[in-house]
């Protein structure tokens, strides 16, 4: 699970995030969503541990990111909008050294290896330098090699960026799959239609605050007066803060 208590962080006089809490239960498939500048990107900085905040605690399953960051960490899955490479490796040279960063087993990790390529269909490029391919395969291997080590948590920010239609259901059937079988899942995205397909409950931030909390029948019934589509929830409430 993710606790979240009074995390902020400011960025001079920018204030990207604002006391945000909230706890994600282990098999919660949750959706942030927020305009741009809202806070996101930063609050998955910080709960992955690529940033300090300024105040607050982020603990992942228990363990605290400050004081236990390699516990936190090891049980941590995470994706960011961007997938980052070693741009000469080979898909499969790439999977072989996350798996060895996690200490995995080696028959145990080729066999995953195997799972996650045939699912996100990358065989075909496994002998191919990671620097070749294209958005959308980066973005499977990016997901195939954040998986592989089983995380209990697992983050993503802008899951479906470069996919088509085809590699976006297989991720979301993954995404759902996964959280029904107790991986706590959040996700960041911009597309609504995503967060009302796939999510459990949904956080919308703005301006650094979390201004709307639950599920999308809890949303749905507090805003009836604007609208029933968290397309026309989402926008009314931005609309309202600017």
């Amino acid at each position: 699970m993710i606790e979240i208590e009074d995390l902020t962080m400011h960025y001079g006089g920018l204030k990207a995030l604002d006391g945000l809490t909230l706890q994600i239960p282990a098999g919660e498939l949750f959706a942030f969503l927020g305009p741009n500048g809202a806070g996101k990107t930063t609050a998955i900085k910080l709960l992955t541990g690529l940033m300090k905040p300024l105040r607050g605690r982020v603990a992942i399953c228990g363990h605290d990111m400050a004081t236990a960051p390699l516990q936190a960490k090891a049980v941590l899955g995470y994706v960011p909008d961007v997938a980052v490479f070693y741009e000469k490796l080979t898909p499969i040279e790439f999977m072989r050294f996350i798996s060895d960063l996690f200490e995995m087993d080696r028959k145990r990790a080729a066999a995953k290896t195997d799972e996650l390529f045939t699912k996100f269909a990358l065989h075909e490029h496994a002998g191919n330098r990671i620097e070749n391919l294209s958005h959308g395969t980066r973005q499977r291997l990016g997901i195939a090699s954040a998986l592989l080590h089983d995380p209990k948590v697992f983050i993503i920010d802008e899951p479906m960026v470069g996919l088509d239609p085809i590699h976006s259901r297989t991720v979301k059937r993954e995404l759902k799959e996964r959280s029904q079988a107790g991986m706590t899942v959040l996700m960041s995205t911009h597309l609504l239609n995503v967060a009302e397909e796939l999510a459990d409950r949904i956080g919308i931030l703005h301006r650094g605050r979390l201004v709307e909390l639950g599920t999308l029948a809890e949303v749905k019934q507090r805003h009836e007066t604007k609208g029933q589509r968290l397309e026309d929830i989402f926008l009314g409430m931005v609309e309202e803060r600017s």
